[in-house]
């Protein structure tokens, strides 16, 4: 795999987009992570507000407080447009292991340190993704069950944790045929599910505060709540 990746930067393939770092400055794991709908991820400090924020707002185009639809919409395809840059409009098995191993590590085991969310003591949540064996690049097994997600998370698998669904691997759940491929209008079927299930006032529209919370940042809070007591 890891010739794989470097052959991808030789030729020039890798995506050119301005994600954070997936390993903080210094080591260790970032403590504070939320997995996009589109699947791409946002970092911050312990103490900085879950980036759930910051994705809203480079969502919200025009800043009313209000993310509508072809907002929302227009956010993931900008994300896949990223993942693709030879304009393909699929996202092979390259490009798939480009973002579980460089851009969104977190799929395939990443950790948050939930600092504090234990009487002060450190936390580290492993959100392990279920697959046997060395990591392949073609996707999941092709008689593995379909992730189209309507429900909020209760795996605690891969990105799940950080992400406001069942979506270990956020890609290829839009994998919707289990070709191990994912095509940008799959990709933008799931997104439409994805505001959907996120609307569920029918509002037509989505407010930061509406927003579920994700489990990871549940956790963050608690933890934040029991140091003050403390």
């Amino acid at each position: 795999m890891g010739g794989l990746l470097a052959a991808a930067a030789t030729v020039g393939v890798l995506p050119r987009l301005a994600f954070a770092d997936a390993v903080p400055p210094g080591g260790g794991v970032w403590p504070n992570v939320f997995i996009s709908p589109a699947g791409k991820p946002f970092r911050a400090k312990a103490d900085a507000p879950y980036p759930v924020v910051v994705w809203f707002r480079e969502a919200d185009a025009n800043g009313d407080g209000k993310l509508d639809k072809a907002e929302f919409l227009a956010d993931c395809d900008r994300f896949f447009t990223g993942l693709d840059p030879n304009k393909t409009n699929v996202l092979g098995p390259l490009q798939i292991a480009i973002y579980e191993q460089r851009i969104a590590p977190e799929v395939l085991g990443g950790r948050v340190d939930l600092r504090g969310s234990a009487g002060g003591r450190p936390l580290l949540w492993l959100a392990q993704v279920d697959r046997p064996g060395p990591i392949d690049p073609g996707g999941p097994d092709t008689d593995a069950p379909t992730r189209y997600p309507h429900s909020l998370d209760e795996s605690g698998q891969g990105a799940a944790p950080y992400s406001f669904f069942d979506e270990p691997e956020p890609l290829m759940a839009a994998d919707l045929n289990f070709r191990g491929v994912v095509s940008r209008a799959d990709f933008l079927k799931l997104a439409e599910a994805h505001f959907a299930t996120l609307d569920d006032r029918d509002q037509g529209y989505l407010t930061l505060d509406g927003l579920p919370k994700t489990p990871v940042q549940k956790a963050l809070e608690k933890g934040r709540r029991g140091r003050r007591k403390g």
